[in-house]
């Protein structure tokens, strides 16, 4: 069946209660298959039934679960940093936060200020009277109760009515609760007994001005945490030179389209992708691949929106565009892995969905337990403690926990050149038991290359020139060899000589006239054949299988000329990555469809154990089996690939991992996209996802323990040995343990990788990846 998947911002919230509430007003709507909600992007994802339900229907059932909505048009990649929400709720939470402060300083002056310096408090009382002081306090006290605070009350209340209370019910019910009694001592003082006549009205101005607080330090926290977002978005330039005919006109990016031309000058990013129809450079792709060596591009090679021209004028003709354009793809990935909510969240919106309403009912039993057992100020304490607890439980750090170190995690990553797929993928990798690694394209380079040289101690030939006879008589054909001998002797700019009179046999080798030179190449029974001896390169051979290079003999005029090596060569780095993978505590593993020789002597050489580290001789079908093997032994694996034959192992892994130089459908089933074809981006994005979910335990520990420590504090069960929390103290522990979160979070910023990545030149395919 058809589904659509929705993604909008969601304003209003402000703690983990307002995530659940959304979340069901959301799943209870007809239609609606799941729905994700996040605190720190402030964005709801919904998967539905097109026929069933549309997304007006979507933004109708949050709005009448008293919240706002702000459609794609309003928001997105699209709108670019000036659109940012975040921003625009940092101005606006400075902006009441300044009208606060301005009304709760002198309150809390006044009402405060006696009580540290005594000498105050009796001038005050003889000069402006006690009456006329209450009085005071209460005009200072209703501009910020009912119009700063206005969005407590509009919020709590609809959230209260919805049978869904979150922490803008309970800073509005205590704050409240200490304004009446205040109001009610000041304006009708003998309906209570003279030992309950004291204001608390700093208990609710001080109190909503440090909850104001708190949300803007978490709001700039939260911008800070959304940066790596914000650079992506501000990778592509806003304009480009639009080539037509031979006009050049500067016209803004986004209205550049298909099949049109664009020039991009020496220092200016490219603002679209596409392909190089004249001119060459040297690119800095460093935005997708993480490798700082500029790439050498000219006519037919692909180039990236948002990298950037380091020298040279281009001309390239645009391909994708818009949403479909490599950047557009990797905004989008990282907005799904910063939505998508990992499993370690469920234990959190399990106790959040009781939390507020186990805290009206400790709030409850402590007014009754303190109004009979509080003596003379009986009224008063009970007061005072039951605020406190209101305070004190606003459940905003728990409902921040876990999203914002999601959201700063996958941001790092993306820096990194890592791509998650989501939220579940980022906490699983470093989970895993078992890292299963293909060989070709993943390991190795994936092209067959020539490695070695031998020539025979009677050649009469140099290096050079064996090797331009060779690759003349290879010319013609398509075989993975004769690629390698090609590119050789291109590299070593030799001139090449038309062969003729070519006879091939079938596994064996040719024969061709080169210059007036017989050449043969071909196998060791090859030379057998020919009647040539080739017993003096023994050692060069054993060298050669250890390497796990095919030998491929040279003879010229019917005589041995050289030995030479073609081999899938290891890619920098792979020897690193395997060992750091070790030193993790993964169990790594080889499985290829290579032969069981060539499988160990390449797992020789990137440090795995031939005997019980290596499956080689797998089918394409059957690597998916071999993942299931695992598994089936009580592992978890993930699987690292890049070709089609990868696919179904990647999808059948607990963590699929695909090169970004891999295969369209090999990147589509993967579960983390490396952008580069570098495996040390394996370890490195297992250390992340270690890291993060240590910052997420933390997190999550900091805000239960909060809770569960200072609650019966602020209830006033410890009041006998002295130790208490007033509203106005309860508001500004309150404020910091979301501070904390969030600034614990954004260590991640800081995370070091345990690999450097390599300074190799490798063009990257990523682009093309991504964007299919």
């Amino acid at each position: 069946m058809e589904t659509a998947a929705a993604d909008f911002g969601v304003t209003g919230m402000t703690c983990a209660a307002c995530v659940g509430r959304v979340e069901r007003a959301l799943k209870k709507a007809p239609g609606v298959l799941d729905a994700s909600v996040n605190l720190a992007t402030e964005r709801a994802s919904v998967r539905y039934l097109p026929g069933v339900s549309s997304a007006e229907d979507l933004y109708a059932a949050v709005e009448a679960a008293g919240y706002g909505t702000e459609r794609p048009s309003m928001a997105g990649a699209s709108a670019g940093p000036a659109a940012d929400p975040q921003e625009r709720a940092s101005a606006g939470l400075r902006r009441d936060l300044g009208r606060s402060a301005a009304f709760a300083v002198p309150l809390f002056l006044l009402s405060m200020g006696p009580m540290l310096y005594p000498p105050l408090h009796h001038w005050l009382l003889s000069t402006v009277g006690e009456g006329t002081l209450n009085w005071l306090m209460l005009a200072l006290a209703v501009p910020v109760q009912f119009w700063v605070g206005r969005r407590f009350y509009r919020a709590g209340w609809g959230a209260l009515r919805h049978g869904s209370p979150d922490m803008n019910t309970l800073v509005m019910i205590g704050t409240t609760a200490a304004f009446a009694y205040s109001a009610l001592v000041t304006l009708a003082p003998g309906l209570l007994p003279p030992a309950a006549r004291h204001v608390y009205f700093e208990a609710s101005g001080v109190v909503i001005t440090l909850v104001l607080l708190g949300k803007y330090l978490e709001s700039l926290a939260k911008s800070r945490s959304s940066g790596a977002m914000r650079a992506l978005l501000q990778l592509r330039p806003p304009e480009a030179w639009l080539l037509e005919g031979d006009a050049v006109q500067r016209v803004p990016a986004e209205s550049v389209r298909r099949g049109q031309r664009v020039q991009i000058r020496t220092g200016e990013k490219v603002p679209v992708d596409g392909v190089i129809v004249q001119g060459e450079s040297y690119l800095d792709e460093s935005m997708l691949t993480g490798e700082s060596v500029p790439v050498a591009k000219g006519p037919g090679d692909e180039v990236t929106g948002g990298t950037l021209n380091g020298s040279g004028l281009l001309t390239v003709e645009a391909t994708r565009v818009g949403a479909a354009s490599a950047l557009a793809q990797i905004i989008a990935l990282v907005e799904q892995a910063q939505s998508e909510k990992p499993p370690i969240q469920g234990l959190a919106d399990r106790v959040v969905a009781a939390f507020v309403p186990v805290v009206l009912v400790i709030a409850a039993l402590t007014f009754a337990a303190w109004l009979i057992w509080g003596g003379e100020a009986a009224l008063p304490q009970a007061l005072i403690h039951t605020v406190a607890v209101l305070i004190i439980a606003c459940p905003c750090a728990m409902g921040l926990a876990t999203p914002v170190s999601v959201m700063v995690g996958s941001g790092k990553a993306a820096e990194l050149g890592v791509l998650f797929g989501g939220g579940r993928a980022l906490e699983q990798l470093h989970r895993v038991d078992v890292v299963a690694l293909d060989k070709t394209g993943t390991l190795t380079a994936g092209r067959p290359t020539l490695t070695a040289l031998h020539l025979s101690p009677t050649a009469a030939w140099t290096e050079s020139e064996v090797l331009a006879l060779a690759a003349s008589a290879e010319a013609g054909s398509d075989h993975p060899i004769a690629h390698a001998l090609l590119t050789a002797a291109q590299e070593r700019e030799l001139a090449l000589t038309a062969a003729t009179g070519l006879v091939t046999e079938a596994g064996y080798g040719l024969t061709a006239q080169v210059g007036g030179h017989r050449v043969q190449l071909g196998a060791e029974q090859y030379m057998a054949r020919l009647g040539l001896d080739t017993s003096s390169w023994g050692a060069a051979l054993a060298e050669l299988g250890q390497q796990a290079a095919t030998p491929v003999f040279v003879a010229v005029d019917g005589q041995p000329a050289a030995l030479l090596g073609v081999s899938d060569p290891l890619k920098p780095g792979s020897r690193e990555a395997v060992a750091e993978l070790h030193r993790q505590g993964y169990r790594v593993m080889m499985v290829t469809g290579d032969s069981q020789a060539t499988a160990r002597a390449i797992a020789a050489q990137v440090g795995l154990d031939p005997d019980r580290e290596v499956r080689a001789e797998v089918l394409p079908a059957d690597k998916a089996a071999a993942v299931e093997d695992l598994q089936a032994q009580g592992l978890k694996v993930a699987m690292v690939g890049d070709g089609i034959n990868d696919a179904p192992a990647l999808a059948r892994a607990d963590v699929g991992v695909a090169l970004g130089t891999g295969t369209d459908v090999a990147a589509q089933t993967a579960d983390v996209l490396l952008m580069s074809g570098d495996l040390r981006g394996v370890p490195n994005a297992a250390a992340l996802s270690a890291a993060t979910l240590r910052n997420i335990r933390l997190n999550l520990f900091w805000a239960f323990a909060y809770n569960v420590l200072l609650i019966p504090v602020a209830a006033g069960v410890l009041s006998r040995w002295g130790l208490g929390l007033s509203p106005v103290l309860a508001a500004a522990a309150m404020g910091l343990s979301s501070v904390f979160v969030m600034s614990n979070a954004l260590r991640l910023r800081g995370f070091r990788p345990p690999l450097e990545r390599a300074e190799v030149s490798a063009p990257s395919q990523a682009a093309a990846r991504l964007s299919t």
